[in-house]
């Protein structure tokens, strides 16, 4: 699988999020910034993301994935320091 496979996947799941994704060879980062995110946990963001991806990580085609996930404002306060 190409991040720009997972890119698309992602963009359909959360069309006001800024996604980037790096990697290969089953091992991916995903960075990912919205206000779909504002009010969720850690994990409760993780997990909406995973959702997307698992018929991929079941497959194989994914192996890993590391995530950042956070809202605009919590971007804008991490640009900031």
């Amino acid at each position: 699988m190409e991040s720009s496979q997972i890119v698309a996947l992602l963009e359909v799941a959360f069309p006001d999020c800024e996604i980037s994704v790096e990697g290969g060879d089953g091992k991916f980062t995903v960075s990912a910034v919205g206000d779909a995110f504002d009010g969720l946990n850690a994990v409760k963001r993780q997990q909406a993301v995973y959702g997307v991806l698992n018929e991929h990580i079941s497959s194989g085609a994914i192996h890993a994935v590391t995530m950042r996930l956070s809202t605009p404002a919590e971007q804008a306060a991490l640009a900031s320091q």
